[in-house]
């Protein structure tokens, strides 16, 4: 680690976090979190401003009445008025006619959608429905969950039960989950909490390799192509460029980390919750660090050869599913965090840093397996900036042509 390096580092940063698409990404980032996150939990929530129609065609003859009370009671919209009305269609015995007659409805907007409940209904439960849009789950779930307490009040009745008793005697079972630490104390901690505090440091990884090597990967071929690189080499080495470069680079996404984990945790105190304990934390720094330098040496590596800004962008696609191919090991690493499976992906490098920060916060790894991953992520790491600054030394000098597989193992033996 050189002077030039550092001044090296200290252009790249100061270059970068002045520029105007630095700044919208520092704000637009978390907005865009928060919309994606926040958002659709909103929309999907959002009540009915109308009344919607939706068809029956009841073939027991048994349902449409007590069904059309209980949505009466039960779903109402803010001006008071019932979030559904019923039309019974068609006569029995004539399906298919009252089909028909209910499709026509369905076209000309009469009905949202229709149920057809068959004969079978209280053995089987199925119930059929039709509309032009069947992805409104909500009106799928209200019905069904009304039905079904229709016909379960139909059957104790039958048999000489008292549904309103059946009820009465029912009970809802609330579990709350409470994690014991390995020093015995305990801590209420629910699904969302343990997910998130993982999640929240998996995306930042992401977000920070994904913009630094980017901007890394670009970097080097626009001085490649205005033959800036050459000044460059003249007044210092190329690992001093390299290891500049990265450093430039990791300062200006640690800042963006660093800003965007200060508005998270003033909403975190806000709302008053906590989302992460100075253990874990401590731990999933480590191996944030460590992984980000294996994912920067990944992408020098890769990205020296390239000469043309769309080589570059595809590049970086290609590259970006590093990051995203670990999180399909998420639900499998939060609900079985000790098997044999997870065990071993924690000491593959390019996973270790995402099952790593997955499995901490569900349930302690051993001492020994820390201590393993850690070793193994910084000797991988180490082992990647050689790797990386074997070949950027040859490649920031190679001009329009791509090299080859044998090509990049020639320039990995040289001294």
């Amino acid at each position: 680690m050189t002077a030039k390096a550092f001044s090296v580092a200290r252009w790249e940063f100061v270059e970068k976090v002045k520029s105007k698409a630095f700044i919208i990404s520092l704000v637009l980032m978390p907005v865009i979190i928060v919309g994606f996150g926040v958002l659709p939990g909103l929309l999907a929530s959002k009540e009915d401003d109308k009344t919607i129609a939706i068809g029956i065609i009841d073939e027991t003859g048994r349902l449409t009445a007590p069904l059309g009370r209980q949505l009466d009671e039960r779903f109402r919209l803010n001006n008071s008025q019932p979030n559904y009305v019923l039309r019974a269609i068609g006569e029995r015995g004539d399906l298919a006619a009252a089909k028909t007659e209910a499709n026509g409805m369905v076209a000309r907007g009469t009905i949202e959608g229709y149920f057809t409940i068959p004969p079978s209904a209280f053995d089987s439960g199925r119930v059929e429905y039709r509309a032009e849009n069947v992805g409104n789950f909500r009106i799928q779930e209200r019905f069904t969950r009304v039905l079904e307490d229709i016909i379960m009040a139909q059957r104790l009745e039958a048999r000489g039960l008292d549904p309103a008793l059946v009820k009465k005697l029912k009970t809802n079972v609330d579990v709350k989950s409470i994690k014991i630490s390995e020093k015995g104390t305990e801590k209420e901690s629910g699904f969302l909490e343990t997910f998130f505090s993982a999640y929240i440091v998996i995306m930042m990884l992401m977000f920070l390799v994904l913009t630094s090597g980017q901007l890394l990967i670009r970097s080097v071929v626009e001085e490649k192509s205005n033959r800036v690189i050459e000044v460059l080499l003249s007044s210092c080495s190329a690992q001093d460029l390299m290891v500049g470069k990265i450093l430039g680079l990791s300062g200006l996404g640690i800042l963006q980390v660093l800003v965007w984990g200060l508005i998270g945790l003033a909403v975190s105190m806000k709302a008053g919750t906590t989302i992460f304990t100075p253990e874990y934390l401590l731990l999933s720094l480590v191996y944030f660090i460590f992984g980000y330098l294996l994912y920067s040496a990944v992408f020098v590596a890769f990205g020296s050869p390239v000469t043309t800004e769309q080589e570059a962008q595809q590049l970086t696609s290609y590259l970006s599913l590093l990051l995203v191919f670990p999180i399909a090991f998420a639900i499998p690493a939060m609900q079985h965090p000790d098997s044999l499976f997870i065990r071993i992906l924690s000491f593959f490098p390019l996973l270790t840093p995402t099952i790593m920060v997955l499995r901490i916060p569900i349930q302690m790894p051993a001492t020994w397996e820390i201590l393993g991953t850690v070793a193994v992520l910084l000797v991988s790491s180490v082992a990647m900036m050689w790797v990386a600054g074997k070949i950027f030394r040859t490649a920031i000098l190679v001009y329009g042509k791509r090299p080859t597989i044998p090509e990049l193992i020639s320039w990995l033996r040289r001294a």
